[in-house]
């Protein structure tokens, strides 16, 4: 008999990021006054910079035109500096202005708040294996999708 739906870990982990996303959301709202997906394109942008449409895609975990418009709405929004890459004429680079780095300041607060909120049933020994099993898990499936092609 197959494993319940509801048993797998690819099905719990879409559960509870679709169920986290949700408090997070509104949070990003409320707190830093721009939706989730921008404010972690801003966090991206703010905790690797300088980078490029595709690193922020990369590092976002978002497709090139996701990023694309995410940093576009952030430069409008005067968050973000767009300037021409002195190695790749055509490409990019993406850095935070003075307003773009108050605002990275409150949503990495956010996002640790959310972190602490969301680990707050695990104790402490429970955390840090989770911690390295995650970190595990990740690096498994960046291996196996570099393989994949």
């Amino acid at each position: 008999m197959p494993v319940a739906l509801d048993r797998t870990l690819t099905h719990r982990l879409h559960t509870l990021s679709k169920l986290t996303d949700r408090v997070t959301q509104l949070a990003y709202e409320a707190e830093v006054g721009i939706p989730m997906h921008e404010g972690r394109c801003l966090a991206a942008i703010g905790s690797f910079s300088p980078m490029s449409v595709n690193d922020l895609a990369r590092n976002a975990n978002l497709n090139k035109g996701q990023a694309s418009r995410a940093a576009q709405s952030l430069v409008d929004q005067g968050l973000v500096r767009k300037a021409g890459s002195a190695i790749d004429g055509r490409g990019v680079v993406l850095t935070l202005t003075a307003k773009g780095e108050q605002i990275w300041r409150r949503a990495m607060t956010l996002i640790e708040r959310r972190n602490v909120e969301i680990l707050s049933c695990l104790d402490a020994v429970e955390q840090e294996q989770f911690d390295r099993l995650l970190d595990r898990l990740v690096l498994h499936a960046r291996e196996k999708s570099n393989e994949a092609g």
